[in-house]
């Protein structure tokens, strides 16, 4: 598996797990990692099979088929070792926050009340009530709540930087502006003492600014190059596919659940499809054998159908990943014929609305580590979309919460298809599907205009960015 020797490694599996069962788990996992999701949900199905009681390997077997992407397949899961050991507070609480990212209100609460029946006092779980507090528009409920959280003794660290989001985002809402950035910075200064990220995210730019110097070196014919090694005659038959991209915080899924409702289009929300076979392409290589590239192909769109389900056949499938534009030549490689919408927005917004986010990959950066990361993967993408040939459009987030109908239509067009009276009601479908960015309820309501120029109530925190920002703007009509 190390030495991406994947056929050999699944082989060996296959024959050690009919000695020990007990080693499917790990078998399913090698399969995810090879790009095979197909064999990976027959292995784990099987090891269920082994030990259908154990409420461990549910809650196990959850997250593995959540990180591809199957995640009422996680949710089930989870549901079901929750009834196994109702009074387990670390499963009831795995629940609850799947519930609070991904489900309705009232679900979620539900999960919620069951953890703090088993410990009132418990971080975590008043955090989540404290979270279903604000996206009900309890605001005074929520920030007395998070308040009591952030209060001495310090307690749960990663729950105190939550609250330190949360309570921001409350008090950016309530246009106390100044307190918001204080709580937010203060949270922020407490995660980079606490959790010593620095040599993960010192591998991660590092990976990240070699593929952005290698998307940036390719020529504008390199799309006529790769065609005359890899002929329309020599790919598997093409499906209708694009690719929605651009820096996180663009209104990537905005526009990707306005499209969604559309009943000839399928999308998907970040879908690890496409990691498991951008590994395997070497957009440096002169040649890549037609049969490899085919592979690559059939596995991507079967991984992808998946995640999507039976439904999707015959449709338009758009797969949506914010920030993954450096991928876009690996992408490219494997499917010349990809439509790629790129969402814009004004870099300042992004910015405040990067810095404010509750995410992972964001929770300990600065506002001149955001600005740099949106500056090489929008270099990328201004390098891109020179390339002769590519089939790329442009669209505004102002533009379509300004006019839903009118830049609805034209990037509907772009798919091919015309505008249908569904999309108008895009939240409604988005109620019932899961949202796996952290603006579950920015979606599951009617568009808004407010977070257009969001940026002017920070501009003097701004101030020591907008330099980096400011020929992005000028290139994509923000000046």
């Amino acid at each position: 598996m190390a030495l991406r020797k994947y056929a050999e490694a699944l082989n060996l599996y296959a024959a050690v797990v009919k000695q020990f069962p007990q080693g499917g788990g790990e078998y399913g996992r090698a399969a995810a990692d090879a790009g095979d999701f197909d064999l990976a949900v027959r292995v784990w199905g099987k090891f269920l099979g082994y030990q259908p009681e154990s409420a461990g390997l549910l809650m196990r077997l959850a997250d593995e088929y959540q990180s591809i992407g199957l995640h009422a397949k996680a949710c089930d899961l989870l549901v079901s070792a929750a009834s196994l050991e109702p009074r387990n507070l670390e499963l009831r609480l795995k629940l609850a926050s799947f519930l609070a990212r991904t489900g309705g209100i009232d679900q979620a609460r539900a999960a919620v009340g069951q953890c703090l029946e088993l410990d009132p006092l418990h971080e975590q779980a008043r955090f989540l009530a404290a979270h279903l507090d604000r996206r009900e528009g309890r605001f005074a409920d929520a920030e007395r709540q998070l308040r009591s959280l952030l209060a001495p003794p310090a307690g749960d660290l990663a729950v105190r930087y939550s609250c330190h989001a949360e309570l921001a985002w409350l008090l950016d809402r309530m246009e106390r502006f100044d307190e918001a950035m204080d709580v937010l910075a203060e949270g922020k200064r407490l995660a980079r003492l606490a959790f010593h990220q620095e040599a993960e995210r010192k591998a991660f730019y590092e990976r990240h600014e070699m593929e952005v110097r290698q998307a940036k070196a390719l020529p504008n014919d390199i799309l006529d190059t790769w065609a005359g090694v890899f002929p329309a005659r020599a790919r598997t038959a093409p499906v209708p596919l694009a690719f929605l991209s651009g820096s996180a915080r663009s209104g990537t899924t905005l526009l990707e659940r306005i499209l969604d409702a559309h009943p000839a289009v399928a999308a998907c929300d970040e879908s690890p499809a496409f990691k498991t076979v951008q590994a395997g392409i070497d957009v440096g290589a002169p040649v890549i054998p037609a049969p490899r590239l085919n592979l690559l192909r059939q596995r991507y769109v079967k991984n992808l159908m998946m995640t999507l389900g039976p439904s999707a056949a015959g449709a338009v499938l758009l797969d949506k990943n914010p920030s993954r534009t450096v991928w876009l030549p690996a992408f490219l490689r494997v499917f010349p014929e990809l439509r790629v919408l790129i969402a814009l927005r004004d870099p300042r917004d992004i910015m405040i609305s990067l810095f404010f986010q509750d995410h992972v990959m964001t929770n300990y950066l600065t506002l001149a580590q955001l600005a740099e990361h949106y500056c090489r993967v929008m270099g990328v993408w201004l390098a891109v979309r020179e390339w002769k040939g590519l089939a790329w459009m442009e669209t505004r987030y102002e533009d379509t919460v300004a006019d839903l109908q009118k830049e609805g239509s034209r990037v509907t067009q772009f798919l091919g298809l015309s505008w249908h009276e569904n999309q108008t009601r895009f939240y409604e479908k988005n109620r019932e599907k899961p949202v796996m960015s952290t603006n579950y309820t920015d979606v599951t309501q009617p568009v808004y205009t407010r977070s257009v120029g969001r940026w002017r109530a920070y501009e003097k925190h701004l101030a020591p960015v907008l330099p980096a920002l400011e020929p992005y703007c000028k290139m994509f009509g923000y000046a």
